[in-house]
């Protein structure tokens, strides 16, 4: 599979982690569009939002217990934060690896784009 973030799981591309488990790896973005922003991604391969099922749907309330613990420990629970999924081409997914987007450290404006 050719797919970046299974890459940066398995460590053969480098990345800064926040956090990793036996379901999830957290890493810093890039590109970061705020003064924090991590990615979550769960281990197994899911394409994106639409290509959950039943099965695999759990690992996104994980997803989401990560997202509150890291919140807390990158200083930014108190203040609020956002969290994004892009789904699909005009969602603005780039990467075809489901993904939650943790923004903060600054106030966030709405509509996002």
């Amino acid at each position: 599979m050719d797919c970046l973030f299974c890459k940066i799981i398995k460590g053969e591309i480098p990345s800064n982690k926040v956090y990793e488990d036996e379901k999830v790896y957290a890493f810093h973005d890039i590109s970061p569009a705020a003064p924090v922003h991590v990615l979550i991604i769960p281990k197994d391969h899911i394409p994106s939002a639409n290509a959950l099922t039943e099965e695999n749907a759990p690992v996104v309330g994980h997803i989401f217990h990560v997202v509150a613990k890291l919140a807390n420990e990158l200083g930014i629970a108190e203040g609020g934060y956002r969290v994004v999924n892009n789904c699909g081409e005009d969602g603005g997914q780039t990467v075809q690896h489901l993904h939650f987007h943790l923004l903060g450290g600054r106030s966030l404006n709405w509509p996002p784009g």
